[in-house]
């Protein structure tokens, strides 16, 4: 039931703030509802990351990140300052994410949200396409 609530609360407000979709200046029914099923997908990743963070904080992060998102995670954000995560947990690869986004991971702060792991996450692809195309050209 918990779950459901967090749904219900959690994904429409991603849609709204993370994607802008009052933004979008789509003209016609079929972009629109492109638009739609594609950041629905990208929203139930940035909601069901931060949940997995938060219940099952010890868990590897290849369950939640790819290979090369981990790389380049690991050499843009420092291990330490991270809210004392543990080192190879999906806890600490989110919070590298969401200081990405401006998360600031002071000791008092509370776990990162939705928006920040977006912002992160937006930033992460921009930088994982310019990786590729200094790599292949």
């Amino acid at each position: 039931m918990v779950c459901l609530a967090l749904e219900d609360r959690g994904l429409p407000k991603i849609l709204k703030s993370g994607c802008r979709a009052e933004d979008t200046k789509l003209r016609t029914a079929d972009r629109l509802a492109n638009f739609v099923a594609l950041f629905c997908i990208v929203s139930w990743r940035v909601m069901w990351m931060t949940m997995v963070a938060r219940a099952k904080p010890e868990v590897r992060p290849e369950v939640a990140f790819t290979g090369a998102e981990i790389a380049i995670l690991d050499g843009l954000v420092a291990d330490r300052g991270n809210r004392r995560a543990k080192p190879g947990t999906v806890e600490l690869y989110l919070t590298k994410l969401a200081r990405l986004g401006g998360y600031l991971a002071r000791k008092t702060d509370p776990p990162p949200g939705n928006t920040v792991v977006w912002r992160g996450l937006r930033r992460l692809a921009d930088i994982q396409l310019g990786s590729d195309l200094a790599t292949y050209g």
